[in-house]
């Protein structure tokens, strides 16, 4: 297989992200060249996503995009779509291989005849077999890698297809989640986003055992003293398992920031016993003020779910206004769609589409709201940016420690570089200006 090129398309979450870093680092032992999914390969992987149905759809298009660059190329599906409906993959004019979730990791194991199928051959187990952990991380961005440390999830929410394919809540062990963010940290790489389906639930097993040998708070408190990591962010973590003594932790680190993303989903209790989520909205309030209380000038993003059955006017009310009020910086705004093998998808009070999207574009609209009170906040504050390595329209950009996104003209010697900067005035397409804090020089 040497020289053959190899392509990649990730859609979906931070842990898809890390997966699709790992999996084209076993291409590269096995001598191939990476090249962008754009540019002629030999094989294209497509790394899919099921969390909505937008994310199926857009399948179909990126085969399409492939075979438009080399009809002759091999398309391989791996991902959580593949594991949860691979003969629909199989079926998609172009795809040769699909592979579930046990065998996305032995990819190269299947490539000894790249000749092109007339229908995709599926290699996909039950999940249950899916109980063995597999760690990764991602490299690709100079500035940010993903670090997988958890997979799976035991919880029902009934609107979720991700324990159907994913599989059992499961980590890896705290020695190799440790080197591994060694390994990043000697590559140069300032700032590391720990990331997982639950990552709350770090703890149990590698093969998913009840045993919690390490809490999440141990993790946080380990990684802490890892050398040369400059920056580390949690990715979204369930309020039940984000316990104030890690956020009492984060308040005083070193190296952790002041940002959460914390999952609501809806603010109506009602609508929390239907989704079969594990908390009320008055834990949520109460993780929102211990953060707000330690750490005032905190980022904290949302994630909530519109449309879902038995959203009646009163109750989509009720979840607009607590947000109104919660002082929080962002949303993640995902309009509900109906999904195969879940309880939601058989419920009652189905909520019309039109619906959905009325009240999505409402709470988007409440999202910019917040994002721009939260960095009106922050103005005058001095903070610790870490510039990004892209050129967009002559700007370079970067994140604050509590995500609030900076931009200045390009000047590529500011890449992948940590300032203090003093937070000055916001530009009229939402960025933040700013100064540098030592040498006061404008940008």
């Amino acid at each position: 297989m040497n020289n053959k090129k190899v392509a990649f398309y990730t859609l979906g979450c931070k842990l898809n992200f890390s997966e699709t870093s790992t999996i084209a680092r076993s291409f590269k032992e096995e001598g191939f060249e990476r090249v962008e999914f754009t540019e002629s390969a030999d094989i294209y992987v497509i790394n899919t996503c099921s969390v909505t149905e937008n994310a199926d759809k857009r399948f179909k298009t990126i085969v399409k995009q492939a075979q438009k660059v080399n009809e002759d190329a091999f398309v391989i599906a791996v991902g959580c779509y593949a594991q949860l409906k691979p003969e629909e993959l199989a079926d998609v004019n172009g795809v040769d291989l699909v592979l579930g979730a046990t065998e996305k990791f032995k990819i190269t194991d299947y490539l000894n005849d790249l000749t092109k199928n007339d229908l995709g051959e599926v290699h996909s187990c039950e999940i249950d077999e899916a109980d063995f952990y597999v760690g990764a991380y991602s490299i690709g961005d100079r500035t940010r890698a993903f670090l997988k440390v958890q997979d799976g999830c035991d919880y029902k929410c009934t609107y979720c297809t991700i324990p159907l394919a994913r599989g059992i809540s499961r980590s890896d062990k705290l020695d190799n989640v440790l080197n591994n963010a060694a390994e990043i940290s000697a590559k140069g790489i300032k700032e590391i986003v720990l990331t997982g389906v639950n990552i709350g639930d770090y703890g149990k097993g590698e093969f998913g055992n009840k045993k919690h040998e390490h809490t999440f708070l141990d993790l946080v408190k380990a990684l802490d003293e890892v050398d040369g990591i400059e920056r580390l962010r949690i990715s979204s973590i369930e309020p039940n398992l984000l316990k104030n003594e890690t956020i009492d932790f984060v308040a005083q680190s070193n190296t952790f920031v002041p940002h959460f993303h914390i999952p609501l989903q809806s603010g109506s209790d009602d609508l929390l016993k239907l989704m079969k989520r594990r908390y009320m909205s008055s834990l949520y309030t109460n993780r929102v003020e211990q953060i707000k209380d330690v750490m005032p000038n905190a980022c904290i993003g949302v994630d909530v779910i519109v449309g879902f059955p038995g959203e009646t006017e009163e109750r989509f009310l009720e979840t607009y206004n607590y947000l109104n009020q919660l002082d929080i910086s962002y949303l993640h705004v995902f309009t509900y769609s109906e999904r195969d093998n879940t309880p939601a998808a058989e419920m009652e009070g189905v909520v019309p589409t039109k619906v959905r999207k009325k009240r999505s574009k409402m709470l988007r609209g409440l999202s910019a709201k917040k994002r721009r009170a939260f960095y009106e906040s922050q103005l005058g504050n001095t903070c610790t940016v870490l510039f990004e390595g892209e050129n967009k329209e002559g700007y370079i950009h970067g994140f604050t420690e509590n995500y609030v996104k900076v931009k200045a003209p390009w000047n590529p010697a500011l890449v992948n570089t940590l300032h203090q900067i003093e937070l000055t005035s916001i530009d009229e397409d939402g960025m933040v200006r700013f100064e540098f804090a030592l040498e006061k020089v404008a940008v």
